[in-house]
């Protein structure tokens, strides 16, 4: 029997994520260990783990390098990779949202060729373009999108905002919401179909111990 896979996000969703694994009967001992393995693994189920960027993760998955994954559905929408969501696991829920100065609160139809800062590029092209029609320019962001529009480098942001304590503490709003995100499981297109005994009772088990809680 071969191994299982699973590519872990790492940050936030790691600890969450083992809980799940753990939850369902996976050993998760020495991915909660100070290993610097890089590759983790329950001999016992025969399943392995690695932690990823969080924007790697749908990566492995699609090609293959991962029979499953667990990452946030922000990074899943910048990433559009071909792979199966399927699972809305629930955990590290926030919203992606355009957000701006106060003043511009049930203006942004009037707003034309407007500047937005992100690290969704994507996720924000595809909001305005797509959905609104307008033409945009996308200004990439690695740090607080935040500061954009108070330094005048951007009329608006469109970012993940969970209490919106950020925004408010910085004189910002959110003028609209754009989706709903927390972390997914996702699996790849060729495992469902080889492996699809073992990745369907732990879809079912996570799926169950989810219900419970």
């Amino acid at each position: 029997m071969r191994y299982l896979t699973v590519a872990l996000s790492k940050g936030r969703l790691t600890e969450l994520s083992v809980e799940l694994f753990e939850a369902i009967g996976l050993d998760c001992t020495e991915l909660k260990g100070s290993s610097r393995k890089l590759i983790l693994t329950d001999e016992k189920n025969k399943v392995k783990f690695f932690l990823a960027k969080p924007s790697d993760v749908p990566t492995y998955v699609e090609y293959g390098a991962a029979d499953l994954g667990i990452v946030g559905k922000d990074t899943l929408l910048e990433e559009g990779r071909h792979l199966y969501e399927v699972l809305n696991l629930g955990f590290a829920a926030c919203r992606m949202v355009v957000a701006g100065p106060a003043e511009l609160q049930g203006k942004l139809d009037q707003l034309n060729n407007i500047r937005v800062a992100t690290k969704y590029p994507r996720i924000a092209r595809e909001y305005f373009e797509l959905k609104r029609r307008e033409s945009i320019e996308v200004i990439k962001l690695n740090g607080s999108v935040e500061l954009a529009p108070l330094v005048g480098l951007s009329e608006v942001i469109v970012d993940l905002v969970e209490s919106g304590r950020t925004l408010k503490e910085n004189g910002l709003v959110v003028l609209d919401h754009i989706a709903d995100i927390s972390a997914r499981l996702v699996v790849n297109r060729v495992s469902m179909k080889m492996e699809s005994e073992r990745i369907n009772n732990i879809v079912d088990g996570i799926r169950k111990e989810l219900e419970k809680r």
